[in-house]
């Protein structure tokens, strides 16, 4: 399988509502994830795990998403995605939230990941 057609997977799966299942299955155990806007760090599968879990906890509804381009450089084992999605927080306020995930690939797996994306306001 190629890194393009894993990260097409992994997206399928997320769409489907697979988002742990798709952790599970491509995220290493000793991957780093990295929040552009914040520069916040994330060592592990366990601290990606809680950030994900804590993310869901601030999620009061989810409107709709998707997902546009993707690419991977098969060489390096880099691939790249923009996704979309429309929710309203815990506090009531909505928003549609856009990004663009970096994702390095060794051995199967997601190594490092690094989202960039504009923080929400209000």
């Amino acid at each position: 399988m190629t890194h393009l057609e894993r990260l097409q997977h992994f997206m399928k799966m997320q769409s489907e509502g697979k988002v742990m299942e798709a952790f599970d299955q491509y995220y290493a155990d000793d991957c780093v994830v990295i929040e552009m806007p914040t520069g916040d760090r994330r060592e592990g599968k366990e601290a990606q795990r809680q950030a994900i879990q804590e993310w869901f906890g601030q999620v009061k509804e989810h409107h709709g998403g998707g997902v546009g381009a993707m690419t991977a450089n098969e060489e390096t084992g880099t691939t790249c995605c923009e996704s979309w999605f429309d929710i309203t927080f815990t506090n009531g306020h909505r928003h549609t939230l856009r990004e663009v995930a970096v994702q390095q690939w060794q051995d199967g797996k997601i190594k490092e990941e690094k989202f960039y994306y504009q923080q929400p306001t209000a």
